[in-house]
């Protein structure tokens, strides 16, 4: 049984833009709300002959899978890919039509073929295909212009301040609800340097922005993982090697963590965005060999110490994002514990204080750049299983995949709707939020000085003159540190 699907819709947008957002068909999943997932099984450059893996919504939470192949790539005018399921065939063929400079027709039309279906089945199926289609192409237009600006939602104010509305979004019904999921807005030229990108949020979000054309830095702890990385991004994306650069540094070591951001911003002038994702959680209390609590150092310390030494490299529109938890809505800043010396130690809260305090410090960090704050929801990652593992077992099936909880990190450094908008607030699933509701969570004027001082005395020795800014003096800072760096006077 022979059904066609046949849609054509306008796009305020550039017809090669269209195309290159197109071209890879794994983005499907982030435009046809019939589609769970959608990846490319094919490593390197799109071609004739790449294959994907789809899996599609069934009615009862169901999903099926289904297998396509390119067949036909014409630049910029013509995509056709060839679809099989269980028993059901698709011939899928996209044409592309530039009407202005800025506008671009798409001619979206699906061939599918049912194995076996009775006409009075056929008969039941046709109005639901029918609206899949419409639904598609309702999807593809959204996806490909450019909305407003996003201002906070009356609904998530409401939410957040309940508590649990809010919570029971940062699992994947949170980013499933979502209207809009498409990253459609090319870098090409840009250059992004991420930190923590050899698994979980931070592979996924590197994957998503080499995939759009971004250049990237590579910022990790073990040569050997980014090198693998490396390789996973090629092959996802496509993106030739010369677009990828690997920086090996230790974030729990702020010498070598300075020294690596000044080797990245000598060879990198130009850095269009930061993304501060690198972070960890440690079950167990453990001190650097520079005297400080590992969670504080690398969850707090590290990422506005890089952010501090790549500021030569960051002009007035690059972004900043600092990728936070949820977790920091159950913890203030602890200004007389910085280091949570008071047993007992306690990992979760170890993370969410250092989360907390980077959140803080971002809206006062020193540098001419846009700074964002975001936290992922509830994803599965290495990192969470590794350290929070009853934690990860209990949730799993709410659980985001890396991809879903690295959604706002891409859109918050691709999004041209952002371009100036200024303001240092909390993101998740593309808005934004409050970031504090709790009593005792919200810093007052007062505990963000405490928070600024005690932060520049522990960064003073790491800095050299022309990075201080703000600083205190050298003899200040030595006495103050001294008597700081275990809490807060």
């Amino acid at each position: 049984m022979l059904h066609t699907l046949d849609e054509r819709i306008t796009v305020k947008r550039k017809l090669a833009d269209c195309f290159a957002y197109l071209r890879d068909f794994s983005t499907i999943e982030q435009w046809d709300p019939s589609v769970f997932s959608a990846h490319k099984l094919t490593a390197g450059p799109i071609a004739i002959g790449c294959q994907y893996q789809l899996e599609l919504k069934m009615p009862g939470g169901q999903q099926i899978a289904m297998r396509y192949t390119q067949l036909a790539i014409k630049e910029q005018k013509l995509l056709v890919l060839e679809g099989r399921g269980a028993n059901f065939t698709a011939l899928d063929t996209l044409h592309f039509k530039a009407i202005t400079a800025d506008t671009t027709e798409i001619h979206y039309r699906a061939e599918l073929n049912f194995q076996g279906l009775s006409s009075p089945a056929y008969s039941l199926l046709k109005p639901i295909l029918n609206r899949i289609g419409k639904n598609a192409a309702r999807g593809l237009k959204q996806a490909l212009e450019i909305p407003d600006t996003p201002k906070q939602r009356l609904k998530d104010r409401i939410s957040d301040h309940l508590l649990l509305p809010a919570a029971l979004n940062f699992g994947r019904r949170g980013y499933l609800r979502q209207a809009r999921k498409s990253h459609a807005n090319r870098l090409d030229g840009k250059v992004i340097a991420i930190t923590g990108p050899t698994a979980g949020l931070g592979l996924s979000a590197a994957s998503e922005l080499s995939r759009l054309g971004a250049t990237l830095i590579l910022i990790g702890r073990d040569n050997s993982r980014l090198i693998q990385s490396a390789k996973q991004i090629m092959d996802f994306s496509g993106c030739r090697k010369n677009q990828l650069s690997r920086y090996e540094t230790d974030f729990s070591d702020l010498n070598d963590t300075a020294n690596i951001g000044r080797q990245i911003s000598a060879e990198h002038p130009c850095i269009d965005v930061l993304i501060n994702n690198a972070g960890a959680l440690f079950n167990e209390r453990e001190v650097s060999n520079e005297g400080f609590e590992r969670s504080i150092a690398v969850n707090f310390l590290a990422p506005i110490l890089l952010t501090k030494v790549l500021s030569p490299s960051l002009h007035k529109d690059s972004r900043v994002i600092n990728v936070v938890s949820g977790g920091l809505y159950t913890q203030g800043l602890a200004l007389e514990d910085m280091q949570f010396c008071k047993p007992p130690y306690n990992g979760s809260k170890a993370y969410a204080r250092a989360k907390r305090a980077l959140l803080t410090m971002s809206e006062h960090t020193e540098t001419a750049a846009i700074v964002h704050n975001m936290h992922p929801g509830w994803a599965a990652t290495p990192g969470l299983a590794k350290s929070l593992p009853a934690f990860n077992k209990a949730l799993s099936p709410l659980l985001r995949d890396s991809r879903m909880g690295a959604d706002t990190m891409v859109w918050l450094a691709s999004a041209p709707e952002l371009a100036n908008y200024r303001q240092t607030k909390l993101w998740f699933d593309r808005h934004v939020h409050t970031d504090a509701v709790l009593p005792g969570t919200r810093s007052t004027k007062s505990d963000i000085e405490k928070l600024r001082q005690w932060s520049n005395d522990a960064l003073f020795k790491y800095l050299k003159p022309k990075e201080h800014g703000q600083f205190p003096t050298q003899e200040s800072a030595d006495f103050q540190f001294l008597s700081r760096v275990k809490g807060v006077n």
